[in-house]
C-alpha cells in the first residue's frame, strides 16, 4: 500500500490504521512493508510522536 506523502494525511491514516487493525507501530509497518524511522520522521516534520501505551500518534 503506498502511504500518502502529506504528513497530516499519513498521522490520519496512521492512527485510524493502528486504531483499527494493528496492535502496534511494528506491526503495521510489517504487513505495510513500510520503513518504521520514516514514518516517524515524516510524522515528526509536525510534531506528531509515536505513543506506544496509547499506540498512536500525538
Amino acid at each position: 500500500m503506498d502511504l500518502p506523502k502529506d504528513p497530516a494525511i499519513l498521522v490520519s491514516v496512521l492512527n485510524t490504521k493502528l486504531r483499527d487493525f494493528y496492535p502496534s507501530l511494528d506491526a503495521l509497518c510489517d504487513d505495510l512493508e513500510a520503513d518504521k524511522s520514516e514514518l516517524i520522521t515524516r510524522c515528526g516534520m509536525i510534531g506528531y510522536e509515536y505513543n506506544t501505551e496509547r499506540n498512536q500518534f500525538i
